[in-house]
């Protein structure tokens, strides 16, 4: 034999070694057997680039802490939101389930006499978001997964810079990957203007398969303790104009007042201090004011790093619980097999269900994937939605006559185990409504989808649906 083909034998061998070894450690490592048989399909028949994309997709933080030990006493002491008790007279039977399984997973407390105020348009947010920022006092501090330097961006950043000017602590945390078209240039000037800005799991070269996959998607605003920001929109344009073809943002996002900013101030500072460590742990304080609602809420978070995920579990209690309706939009809809199960078992017994997903996606191959899903839902009687003047980027979930759940998950694999997610769950007949208003105002802009019309659509979509499922679970 040639030295030539000795090599290749060899490198062969090395890389057949490789396969098994990552093929191993998935089904050791992956509890989820369809998300486990995805990557073996991956890994076997896409040869070096299925072992390079596990290398920096595939592997899973389960454990992980997010801080150390001493920094996460400290927080827990100064700062930590305090278990409220809460009187079952005025919540049904699921409500206190779903109570109790959030406190469970993740120690949400319950916090009453909230107020809530809904956008569903980037202007009208960002407006009152400015308002805000203007009158704040002492610390305002900022979370978004894409924050660009454009019209808005640069907008806000000398607000925030007028801010420190007058003694008020600004802090600003983004996701390296979600703001990659966003320049340095803009961030380090950010920061020679006082404000304390930092990515989130930045990625570099040597660090590259160990952080490209985990993103931090959550979207909070805390203003001096009293006022709160929590939803789908990022710090961009495209959320307060159309783009060049016309099109809108669709999406929806909460301001709130209450008990509930104790909770985001929490969540907010276990992020900083994982980017962080060295810093001080300085005491978060909330602002004395009277009671401003009656609304009842507990934050979710979830990640990459918790036991459990945290909002997979709500989610399949809150579909579980629907006994009248259950509305659902998103922008992305790749459910996990016991999500699609419960919609479908929800709509076989009679639920209402409605799924609104957008006609037109920024992701061409989640846009597939979505669509793979639709014959499914549809058999089972579950009505699908196609929003159609542009990118509907709202995450809602309204369940009967009085819960709401909204905030940054999207309904897909990757919210659910990869990213770094915050929700609301909202206990109240008030909002519900509104919210249902919204859903049945989006409606008029959509298309619906018939069994019969969706399964005459072209065999080569069909084709491209049915491949992208089977890699669904780690897209």
């Amino acid at each position: 034999m040639t030295l030539y083909i000795w090599i290749n034998i060899a490198l062969l061998i090395i890389y057949s070694v490789i396969v098994i070894s990552c093929v191993v450690v998935v089904v050791s490592e992956n509890k989820n057997p369809i998300r486990a048989l995805s990557w073996t399909l991956a890994l076997l028949f896409l040869p070096i680039v299925g072992v390079v994309f596990y290398l920096f997709f595939g592997r899973s933080l389960k454990g992980k802490a997010m801080i150390n030990r001493k920094v996460r006493r400290k927080l827990l002491e100064r700062s930590r939101p305090k278990q409220h008790s809460f009187e079952r007279s005025r919540l049904s039977a699921d409500q206190v389930r779903m109570i109790r399984l959030a406190q469970n997973l993740c120690h949400a407390p319950l916090d009453s006499n909230n107020s809530v105020e809904i956008f569903t348009d980037g202007r009208s947010k960002f407006d009152s978001l400015k308002k805000d920022i203007h009158q704040a006092k002492d610390f305002i501090f900022i979370q978004y997964y894409i924050y660009s330097d454009d019209r808005l961006g640069n907008e806000i950043t000398e607000l925030l810079a007028d801010k420190v000017r007058q003694g008020v602590r600004v802090k600003v945390l983004y996701d390296h990957v979600g703001s990659f078209s966003t320049r340095n240039k803009f961030f380090n000037n950010m920061r020679k203007l006082g404000i304390d800005s930092h990515p989130f799991f930045r990625v570099t070269f040597r660090k590259l398969a160990n952080r490209i996959n985990w993103r931090n998607h959550r979207k909070l605003v805390i203003i001096d303790g009293k006022v709160g920001y929590i939803g789908g929109m990022n710090i961009a344009d495209r959320y307060v104009e159309k783009s060049p073809d016309g099109r809108i943002w669709r999406d929806t996002h909460l301001r709130v007042e209450g008990p509930i900013i104790e909770s985001m101030m929490y969540s907010f500072a276990v992020d900083w201090n994982f980017l962080r460590p060295d810093a001080e742990v300085q005491p978060l304080k909330m602002m004395t004011c009277d009671e401003p609602g009656d609304v009842d809420m507990q934050l979710v978070t979830s990640g990459p790093v918790d036991k459990w995920n945290n909002l997979v579990l709500c989610f399949q209690q809150a579909i579980a619980s629907a006994r009248k309706r259950l509305y659902i939009q998103t922008p992305y809809f790749l459910p996990t097999d016991a999500l699609l199960k419960a919609l479908q078992g929800a709509a076989l017994s009679g639920v209402d269900v409605r799924i609104m997903i957008p006609e037109h996606t920024d992701s061409i191959l989640l846009g597939y994937g979505s669509r793979s899903y639709i014959d499914d839902c549809l058999k089972a009687g579950v009505k699908v939605y196609m929003f159609t003047p542009g990118m509907l980027h709202a995450k809602t979930m309204i369940i009967d006559d009085d819960f709401v759940t909204t905030g940054s998950v999207n309904f897909d694999f990757r919210s659910f185990e990869n990213n770094f997610e915050a929700n609301l769950l909202i206990y109240s007949e008030e909002i519900n409504r509104k919210m249902r208003d919204i859903f049945f105002l989006d409606l008029s802009s959509c298309r619906k989808l018939t069994l019969s019309r969706w399964r005459s659509r072209p065999r080569t979509s069909r084709i491209i649906e049915a491949l992208v499922r089977l890699f669904a679970p780690i897209l």
